[in-house]
């Protein structure tokens, strides 16, 4: 198969390139490197600002199924796409504040909301100006998300008006920065399961009827939340009542793709950090002193160790065979497997190598804010390697657990029978 672009896609990577550089510079240059999984407590009122910068430059939407600018974004092709996605990666531009929108909301609502519904919310999300976040765990619904148990009634006092949501949902990223949340949640009295549920619009900014709760995680950082809604206001069904599920399915099916090649390239920055570590230690072992702060050094595991070395190659061909795999599957609709492998791929790789991160570092890696650097706050005393040790432990759950992952795939992809209960 080849993986190569073609002359388009590289002149769009040359414009990519050029806008990025000339717009990641004054207060957005701060922002450089900032943000994503595990950082998103980073500077998070200027890649506010950088998302309406991007909405300005048209660079917000590339991937809907609309005409070319009919919501003010500039649609690319797929290949358009993972070339504008390699270069943002590759300048390391701040983490998105948008992406919900964009890359799950937005597509939910051209496939299956209506025209005024489109026309009420994608130019809000294609000037960067609306930040989303998703309304579907619960404290006993996670990956068995048809166990959801949020409800939402119709306001008595308005026949035919907004519903009117209570309940709790978790693990709810950037909930505290988002304008809305489209929230799944059962509006049919009595109903079990996948039936009666329904997928609503709730703005977040009600106070007394919202409350959003950060949820401390061992690396120090808050990016999940709790939410709360007590008679929440919700004036917005898409796809009609009762239809949720199919509608809450359709979304998930969005989560990988382009994005997920947008991932790799920062795996990959990740993955030459661990490496040139590693080399570091080789030249630095046996040293006594002069290691700075928690840096490779004294107690580093050595660069001619074979089993890390082993490891590391490893990781290094594995990440090469995902984004082959990433590429191979771009576009390959009804591929009721691809989601489910995608995510089994990064979800391990990811934490491999953050345990890697560590076994590198050796002893030293042990050393926390409270050993070096006690006047610090938890989560900025921690260093980068320290961090993603921590963050991947919850790599192979969040998002769907592996062990979801591969029932899918089992079930849906193989045809075996199903998982008793």
């Amino acid at each position: 198969m080849d993986f190569s672009f073609g002359a388009e896609d590289e002149a769009l990577r040359a414009r990519a390139r050029s806008w990025l550089a000339g717009h990641l510079v004054g207060p957005y240059e701060r922002t450089v490197g900032l943000g994503g999984p595990g950082s998103e407590h980073e500077e998070v009122a200027a890649r506010r600002a950088w998302e309406r910068e991007l909405g300005a430059g048209g660079w917000i939407g590339q991937g809907w199924e609309v005409p070319d600018g009919a919501y003010g974004q500039r649609r690319l092709s797929l290949t358009g796409q993972v070339v504008w996605a390699e270069e943002y990666a590759a300048l390391r531009a701040p983490g998105r504040v948008g992406h919900i929108g964009e890359n799950l909301l937005a597509p939910t609502l051209i496939a299956h909301g209506s025209r005024e519904q489109c026309e009420r919310f994608l130019p809000g999300i294609a000037r960067g100006e609306e930040l989303w976040c998703q309304g579907y765990s619960e404290p006993g619904a996670g990956s068995d998300l048809a166990g959801v148990r949020t409800k939402a009634v119709r306001d008595p006092g308005v026949p035919g008006g907004p519903y009117r949501v209570t309940g709790q949902k978790i693990w709810t990223s950037l909930a505290r920065d988002a304008d809305w949340c489209f929230v799944l949640a059962r509006t049919e009295a009595g109903s079990r399961r996948h039936a009666g549920l329904s997928f609503l619009l709730v703005r977040m900014d009600q106070p007394g009827r919202v409350e959003v709760r950060p949820i401390r995680q061992m690396s120090g950082t808050a990016e999940f939340n709790e939410v709360f809604f007590d008679g929440a206001l919700a004036a917005e069904v898409v796809g009609g009542e009762g239809n949720g599920w199919s509608v809450a399915m359709g979304l998930l099916a969005l989560e990988r793709g382009v994005s997920t090649l947008v991932q790799q390239i920062g795996f990959a920055a990740e993955l030459e950090r661990v490496l040139a570590a590693y080399t570091a230690s080789g030249a630095t072992s046996g040293a006594t002193s002069g290691a700075a702060g928690c840096g490779a050094g004294r107690g580093s595991a050595g660069a001619g160790d074979p089993v890390l070395r082993d490891r590391l190659v490893r990781q290094w061909a594995e990440l090469r065979t995902m984004r082959w795999n990433a590429l191979r599957t771009l576009g390959a609709a009804g591929d009721a497997g691809a989601p489910s492998v995608a995510k089994l791929l990064w979800g391990g790789w990811h934490k491999r190598l953050g345990e890697l991160a560590v076994a590198v570092r050796g002893a030293a890696a042990s050393a926390g804010p409270a050993d070096w650097a006690p006047d610090l706050p938890y989560e900025l005393g921690l260093d980068e390697e320290q961090r993603l040790f921590l963050f991947t432990r919850a790599d192979t759950i969040y998002g769907g657990s592996d062990e979801i992952q591969r029932n899918i795939i089992a079930e849906r992809v193989l045809g075996l029978p199903k998982e008793p209960r």
